[in-house]
């Protein structure tokens, strides 16, 4: 008798593990990394994002229980026919059951429509249109490491309380520098300030002579950059040597990264402010996975890449907790549970998608202050993350009861 229940408990224990383990499809948990491994954002994402997203898989031991983790990546080349491509066969053929990472806000928004069609997730560190939470959410996407909006609070409030006024914007002639100079706009309206006029200028623009030069020419007390990744570079470099500061207008890049920073050189970027969720330097846990990045890839992580970790990590605490790989319960887990790690503490994912997490304002170095490589940056105020995000009353994303 004995034995007889002893063949049927283990008959039992087969059938029980064999449920659990088809919650996982095909037998594994498959990441996608869509990155920019040849383009304007490479140095701040590309290679350093794939390794972010390796460093969270390896934290988190490979697997889930027993399921493995892989991890894959392609590069979407800034076009969004080549990203969507990739994410159409990545969710049909290859059955990868995240992608994340998206530098470009046109391939992101692509993708964003794919994975929603598809039922699969989707998590954006690099992209900044905060569409992506608005009016193109979806119920398996989340915006993860910042957006337009906080972008422009941040920097846009502080700019013109320290009494600049007057912008004109050197915008990205996409839909990221479109929605980031509309948003900033806004902001600098808000508070007593005035936008005397903007210029679009194509992404991988070499020459920004004659963007500076009507940006001169209009006498603005600000040129608001709303560009990022190359064209920021190139903007600030060709700004020094036009003497657009020295004129007495003041440089607002509206998004920097460390590695352009560092690329550039605090003569040519001493004193600009710029706002972020993330600094290798900010405390002991930033410091500790900073040193481990740093130890493989050579260079201090970007805020995007810190993002793509924070995000890997947050999404297999999800579907462990969920016992599945399908987005539906994913998702949930995902709200359900708070976001704590080396650059999120207290973090919450709302229904919008978006992350709310407390973000910064800096200040770039002079050289003088500067005391060793990647030494870069001064805070100059906290900014919680409720002040930073755009509230869900009056949302545009339809998933959010206004």
């Amino acid at each position: 008798m004995k034995a007889k229940f002893s063949i049927a408990a283990a008959v039992a224990a087969m059938f029980m593990s064999a449920q659990a383990q088809a919650q996982f499809s095909d037998g594994k948990i498959k990441i996608g990394v869509l990155t920019d491994l040849s383009g304007l954002y490479t140095d701040n994402t590309g290679l350093g994002s794939v390794l972010a997203a390796q460093m969270a898989v390896e934290d988190a031991g490979g697997k889930i229980g027993n399921t493995p983790v892989e991890l894959i990546s392609a590069d979407h080349q800034n076009k969004a026919d080549v990203g969507a491509a990739v994410a159409r066969r990545w969710y049909d053929i290859d059955q990868v059951d995240l992608i994340l990472d998206v530098p470009n806000s046109a391939v992101a928004l692509a993708t964003q429509a794919i994975a929603r069609e598809k039922n699969r997730m989707v998590i954006f560190s690099s992209p900044a249109a905060s569409d992506l939470t608005g009016k193109a959410c979806s119920p398996v996407g989340a915006h993860w490491t910042y957006d337009t909006y906080a972008l422009s609070q941040v920097i846009g409030r502080a700019v013109v309380a320290n009494g600049f006024k007057n912008w004109f914007f050197l915008t990205a002639d996409y839909a990221f520098g479109h929605t980031l100079e509309a948003e900033t706009s806004a902001v600098v309206k808000s508070v007593g300030g005035q936008v005397a006029g903007a210029v679009r200028a194509p992404a991988n623009t070499a020459d920004f002579s004659s963007f500076l030069l009507q940006a001169q020419a209009s006498k603005a007390q600000v040129i608001g950059l709303a560009t990022a990744g190359a064209d920021t570079q190139n903007a600030i470099k060709q700004a020094a040597e036009f003497g657009v500061t020295q004129s007495g207008q003041k440089l607002a890049t509206l998004l920097l990264a460390i590695n352009e920073v560092h690329a550039l050189g605090l003569k040519a970027t001493s004193g600009i402010m710029l706002a972020s969720p993330f600094y290798w330097d900010l405390d002991d846990d930033t410091r500790a996975f900073s040193k481990r990045f740093f130890a493989r890839h050579k260079a201090m992580p970007s805020l995007y890449q810190a993002g793509v970790y924070s995000a890997v990590a947050h999404y297999l605490k999800g579907v462990k907790a969920a016992n599945s790989d399908s987005a539906a319960p994913v998702m949930a887990k995902m709200r359900e549970l708070p976001i704590d790690d080396f650059m999120t503490k207290g973090g919450k994912l709302r229904a919008d998608g978006r992350v709310v997490r407390d973000m910064y304002l800096f200040e770039v170095k002079s050289p003088e202050e500067s005391k060793a490589p990647w030494d870069y940056y001064k805070m100059v105020r906290k900014v919680p993350g409720d002040e930073a995000f755009r509230p869900l009353a009056g949302s545009p994303c339809p998933l959010v009861s206004n």
